[in-house]
């Protein structure tokens, strides 16, 4: 059967806008519900528009060392990022969709793990995070030289000055060496992933330290004029 409107068809104008709401909402949920369920059976890391932490921030950090990020390091994952990681995408030949995928973030250098819901990062790639800012910072000094290097970290978190996050403390910009000039994401070692979690489970060898830097490198003032608590290796900690 075949309906024929004689008469006034503007009245049909707001039917189809609504159909056409409706329609468009329930594509975007069942989108984003199969891209979750995908990365859930992958266990693959996941990142795209609107997604928070410090992964994002690692994201964000690297595609501003390399040129392709202009915004702020903010881990917050918007059309900025979104637009930033499309080039990447595009200039190493992967699917420019604007989504950390496990491909995209392994061409980008980050570890690969499951995101969470509320894209927070979970315990183990905190580890991860400040494993890798120890190998960039203290890889070559013993042992509790790098657990310290760690503990002045997790200081800054419980320190109302600082970021209250581990990847907040790390990305700060400047705050240290090894993110700035890309040492910090070479995968790290056994002994930098023992020192970070050691560091996490409570031990500080630095005595409660804020600071700490290499009397030999500084180029600092500022830094000497802190009070020296201990010295261990190279590394001078310092409040």
């Amino acid at each position: 059967m075949f309906f024929v409107f004689k008469k006034r068809p503007g009245r049909l104008i707001p039917f189809i806008v609504i159909v056409i709401i409706y329609a468009g909402f329930g594509f975007w949920v069942y989108s984003n519900y199969i891209t979750s369920q995908i990365s859930s059976e992958a266990g693959a890391i996941l990142l795209k528009w609107g997604s928070r932490g410090s992964e994002v921030r690692e994201v964000q950090t690297r595609l501003k060392n390399w040129g392709f990020y202009k915004g702020n390091v903010d881990g917050i994952y918007g059309w900025r990022t979104a637009n930033a990681v499309k080039a990447f995408q595009r200039k190493h030949g992967l699917k420019a969709d604007g989504i950390v995928g496990n491909a995209t973030a392994k061409a980008i250098g980050i570890r690969t793990g499951t995101a969470s819901a509320r894209g927070g990062t979970s315990r183990s790639n905190e580890t991860y995070t400040l494993a890798q800012c120890v190998h960039g910072e203290a890889r070559g000094e013993p042992y509790i030289g790098q657990v310290a290097v760690a503990a002045v970290i997790l200081n800054r978190v419980d320190d109302p000055r600082f970021p209250k996050t581990i990847a907040g403390v790390i990305y700060q910009p400047g705050a240290f060496t090894a993110v700035t000039d890309g040492q910090m994401f070479q995968p790290p070692g056994s002994t930098a992933l023992k020192a970070a979690r050691d560091a996490l489970n409570g031990w500080d060898p630095s005595g409660g330290a804020l600071y700490y830097y290499n009397p030999a490198k500084t180029t600092n003032k500022w830094i000497w004029s802190r009070p020296i608590i201990k010295v261990i290796g190279k590394h001078y900690f310092c409040k």
